[in-house]
């Protein structure tokens, strides 16, 4: 039997990177991209089978899950949540707007189409969800309110969803990612400029600190990893018969965990807030 799965966010990073070596590995690949100029561009690298899947428009969910059926007979093994961006900014200056956005992409659409999956795999009698976190889903940091908050909520939809799974052959896990190199900084880069009054903002300097920390080019710390340390993680989860509730990469995820079990609030915030915009 070939495993099927689907993955969202494959335009480039952790998602394209996922679909390269899951369909090295003889899975059955559906890569899905926000933008329809993107399926040419993913098929010329190689990607045998991609579909246009918008998390923020329900037709296009619809239409992509739809898509990706067709392909994988009727069935579907795995869903692999992966896309996603960050949306910069301090939480006084975030307009509703973008706020409702980020949510609509990081967590709307996601357990929109995770609700349509789960009525294929529970049907079918087994299946694996697995989530893309981030350590931001375990901690807070300044000037990324936005992103915490998608974050902070997609952990407990997905814890809640195992719980509720207990008694189903539905495997349920959730990836923690830290600094993975990606083109993460450019997008959140332009949701800034585009959402953010900087110039207005007591927070002014503080946007200057990150638009100078977006704007670098290439791997800007020791403890960033490539996206196959995400997709080594999921394969795990994918694969083994007792995958992981929760699977953490990178050293400062590591820490996180650690801080967050040992330090009193007072001592976290006081690292956090170093982390600065």
């Amino acid at each position: 039997m070939q495993y099927s799965v689907l993955i969202t966010g494959c335009s480039s990073g952790i998602g394209l990177e996922a679909a390269k070596m899951l369909q090295e590995r003889d899975f059955l690949v559906v890569a899905s991209c926000r933008k329809q100029e993107d399926v040419a561009a993913l098929q010329a690298q190689g990607i045998k089978h991609v579909v246009q899947l918008d998390l923020a428009d329900s037709a296009s969910i619809e239409k992509g899950l739809q898509d990706t059926l067709a392909i994988t007979h009727g069935e579907l093994f795995a869903l692999f949540n992966n896309g996603a961006y960050g949306q910069p900014g301090a939480v006084e200056d975030l307009p509703v707007e973008a706020l409702r956005a980020q949510f609509e992409c990081n967590v709307f659409g996601t357990h929109e189409l995770t609700t349509k999956v789960l009525k294929v795999m529970l049907a079918q009698g087994y299946g694996r969800i697995v989530n893309n976190s981030s350590v931001l889903g375990l901690v807070a940091a300044p000037f990324r309110g936005a992103y915490n908050a998608s974050k902070f909520a997609l952990e407990g939809l997905t814890d809640t969803l195992r719980l509720e799974l207990f008694d189903t052959p539905i495997k349920v896990s959730l990836i923690e990612p830290g600094p993975i190199e990606s083109r993460f900084r450019a997008n959140a880069l332009l949701a800034l400029q585009n959402n953010i009054d900087m110039e207005n903002s007591r927070h002014k300097k503080g946007y200057e600190d990150a638009i100078a920390r977006l704007s670098k080019e290439g791997v800007t710390s020791s403890q960033t990893l490539p996206a196959s340390a995400v997709v080594n993680k999921l394969i795990h989860a994918l694969e083994s018969t007792r995958p992981k509730a929760r699977y953490y990469v990178t050293l400062p995820t590591y820490g996180a965990v650690l801080m967050k079990r040992v330090l009193p609030t007072c001592l976290l915030d006081w690292v956090m807030r170093r982390q600065g915009a």
